[in-house]
């Protein structure tokens, strides 16, 4: 309806700003990106058809501030939507920590405490809150949600939290909080609908990007996880190295005489698949490289994946499902195909016509796995959540 209320959702990156606006009944209004930020700032939005609504740049380029970027797509936001319809606003953040199990609505209290947890994701943490903190300054009357990537898994067992480290260090909080819980969230809910036995049983979700993780569901809960206590840990991914040797640390600290600084800009930026192929994180790019190094990225990958895949089988103690999704996950048969492959063991048979085709179920008739690939929508969650929350008054949820 023309004057059902605005739900905006914002998911802040180191150099971009991804949003979206839904209205009752999950409906998505419109989708875009502030990209380039720091450097070339430039906006696109498009509506649910994919129609572009607008382009702009900024002629001020790398020395136009977040603070005025930011309110330039508020006013287009608002012009377009029209006056009083923004009801409230979602914000993707990394870490909640050990006392954030749901989203909670922001206040300068919440801020306070989320700000503690810099430290433990120094390069994701703080975009997340800049745009919140923004907007509590120029839209003050405007409800805003924090949905954490973290709170999802919540649900681990203690066992699964725990690292081999001093109690002293564990209660000052170096667990394994594990993330994108959103995306693992939608998918559960997914499930319900698609495959009740998955829905209920043992199901291993992989959600494979640029950050990439897996998850362990028994009936729809998080038991475990492979991203740990930073959004480095498990698997390879785009830029980052997954699991490492804790002793590499001390010899590139010791022995190569690198600085905190610097391994933390290879760790976060140069490593993954960009490192090992020594040409890009793309695994759409890497797919259709006739270079080995390029091969053996993606070999490494998809080596990592299976193993993962296996470790997480034995925390659920059996496996139904397995799920693909996110932009590898949903867009890479080869990638899907190999995985699948590597885990034949676990009784994972693949329809490979389906596979190609990306087919909601791939898995064989008769696989004792099934496999499925589903789209996430990490936006839609956190729409649902923020209506919940910062809309109680209407007596249901305007999103869900």
């Amino acid at each position: 309806m023309a004057d059902d209320p605005v739900i905006l959702t914002i998911n802040a990156g180191s150099s971009s700003l991804k949003f979206a606006a839904f209205d009752a009944g999950e409906r998505r209004r419109l989708h875009g990106a502030l990209e380039g930020v720091g450097t070339a700032p430039r906006l696109t939005a498009m509506d649910a058809d994919g129609t572009v609504l607008v382009t702009r740049d900024w002629p001020g380029g790398a020395a136009t501030g977040i603070h005025q970027l930011i309110g330039d797509v508020m006013d287009w936001l608002e012009g377009h939507l029209g006056a009083g319809r923004l009801a409230a606003i979602g914000h993707r953040v990394g870490i909640g920590g050990l006392g954030h199990s749901r989203p909670v609505l922001i206040t300068p209290e919440v801020i306070e405490h989320l700000r503690t947890l810099v430290p433990l994701a120094p390069l994701h943490q703080p975009r997340n809150l800049e745009p919140i903190e923004i907007l509590m300054g120029s839209h003050p009357e405007l409800p805003q949600v924090a949905c954490f990537d973290t709170a999802f898994h919540r649900t681990l067992p203690r066992v699964a939290q725990l690292y081999g480290l001093p109690r002293a260090l564990t209660e000052a909080g170096a667990e394994h909080f594990g993330f994108h819980g959103l995306s693992y969230e939608y998918i559960a809910g997914r499930l319900a609908h698609i495959d009740p036995r998955a829905a209920t049983g043992r199901t291993v979700v992989a959600h494979l990007g640029s950050g990439a993780s897996m998850c362990a569901l028994k009936a729809g809960r998080s038991v475990a996880t492979t991203m740990g206590f930073s959004p480095l840990g498990g698997l390879v991914m785009a830029t980052r190295p997954g699991d490492l040797d804790p002793g590499l640390m001390i010899w590139l600290l010791r022995q190569r005489g690198m600085s905190v600084d610097e391994v933390e800009d290879m760790l976060y930026r140069e490593s993954g698949l960009k490192g090992v192929s020594g040409l890009t994180g793309d695994m759409r790019a890497l797919l259709e490289s006739d270079d080995a190094a390029a091969h053996e990225a993606v070999e490494l990958f998809c080596y990592r994946v299976a193993t993962h895949l296996g470790a997480l089988a034995a925390a659920l103690g059996g496996l139904d499902a397995l799920v693909f999704t996110a932009g590898i996950g949903e867009h890479a048969p080869p990638v899907r195909a190999e995985v699948c492959a590597r885990s034949a063991w676990l009784g994972i048979r693949l329809d490979e016509a389906a596979n190609r085709r990306g087919t909601q179920r791939i898995s064989a008739d008769g696989s004792a796995v099934t496999v499925w690939v589903i789209p996430t929508d990490e936006e839609r969650m956190i729409a649902r959540h923020a209506a919940q929350v910062a809309l109680p008054a209407t007596g249901k949820d305007v999103i869900g």
